[in-house]
Parts: structure tokens; sequence; C-alpha cells
């Protein structure tokens, strides 16, 4: 079984592929804990829903490294194989990544390295007026730099006429939930 933590600030979409494939048993998984640092983020909600144990830990009037490493001792707390950024709107600092060599696991909303470095509506909007054919989701490990890590898997989507950033991202979104799942069951193999 894998151990999971989740660290998020939106939606949290893709925490809910993860909890359905756990839930009807294609992933032997278990999140121990979904942290944010935002208080109404949707993905609380989601992780109470569902029973799993959730924190917001406030990070104004706090710098990078006071703040994760106020995460880091919730972390150590648990038998944690994988730490997942889903909708993460934090850059970690390098003590935290460096704690947790090769566990670390973010999604891109594109095929990196094109658009490294942004996030969300603004990857997508900046992926159709480059014209691409394609786009699609990244699931890499964090390093020190952003978006820079070692590629573990890509999914790609085509891009159809009259594609806009809103149907653009619902594609990706749905690739990304797969693709986390995937490189899950792909590392508990290693």
């Amino acid at each position: 079984m894998m151990h999971l933590a989740i660290l998020g600030s939106t939606n949290g979409t893709d925490m809910q592929a993860i909890i359905d494939a756990i839930e009807a048993k294609q992933l032997d998984a278990k999140i121990e804990i979904v942290i944010s640092n935002k208080a109404d983020a949707h993905i609380l909600e989601r992780a109470v829903k569902h029973g799993i144990k959730n924190l917001y830990i406030d990070g104004s009037k706090k710098s990078r490294e006071e703040y994760d490493e106020l995460v880091m001792a919730e972390l150590k707390k648990y038998p944690i194989d994988l730490i997942l950024l889903i909708g993460y709107m934090r850059i970690l600092s390098e003590p935290f990544v460096q704690a947790f060599p090769d566990q670390i696991l973010n999604v891109h909303p594109s095929l990196l390295p094109a658009f490294a470095g942004g996030m969300d509506k603004n990857v997508h909007a900046q992926v159709l007026k480059s014209g691409a054919k394609n786009s699609g989701c990244s699931i890499h490990f964090v390093d020190e730099g952003v978006d820079t890590g070692k590629v573990l898997l890509q999914k790609k989507c085509k891009i159809e006429p009259g594609e806009t950033v809103e149907s653009l991202k619902n594609k990706v979104q749905k690739l990304e939930g797969e693709a986390f799942i995937e490189v899950i069951k792909m590392l508990a193999n290693k």
C-alpha cells in the first residue's frame, strides 16, 4: 500500500480521481493527510467528505522556509511514501525538497518542458496562443527548480478547432487524475 500526503490550494479535482480509484479498489493506497495553505480550499471539503485527515496551515506572515517547516513537521507524523502537489499554489523551499528526495510529485498542465513555470488557466491560454496541435499534462518529481524535475509520465490530448481555455482545462484535468493514478501504481511496483 502506498501512503500519500496531498498538498493543495484549490479544488482537488485530481485528488477526487485518486479517492475514487482507492474506493473502487483500483489503487492500493491511502491518503494519510491533506494540507492546504488556503482555509477555503475545496480540497479540504473533499477530504472531510471522505473522512481523510486534513489541515489548514496559515502561510501569511511566514517565510517560505518557516511555512515549509510547519508542513514538514505535520508530514513526519505519518508514514508517507509520496507527497502529491495538487493545485498547490506555493513553491517549495530547498530544505523541504531535500527532506523528501524522489517523493514529491507535481502535475503540470502542459507537456513539459513546454510552458514550464506557469499555473492553471495561464498555461492553457499560452498553449492556445502558441498554436500548438496538442496539449496534455506531465507528472514529474519536484526538485529545487520550478517544473524542472524528472518527468515520469505525460498524457496528451488533441487541441480541437474552437478550443477555449476552459474546455482545454477540462480535457487536461481529466488526464491529470489518470496520470497520477498510473504514476502511483508505477512507483508502488518499484
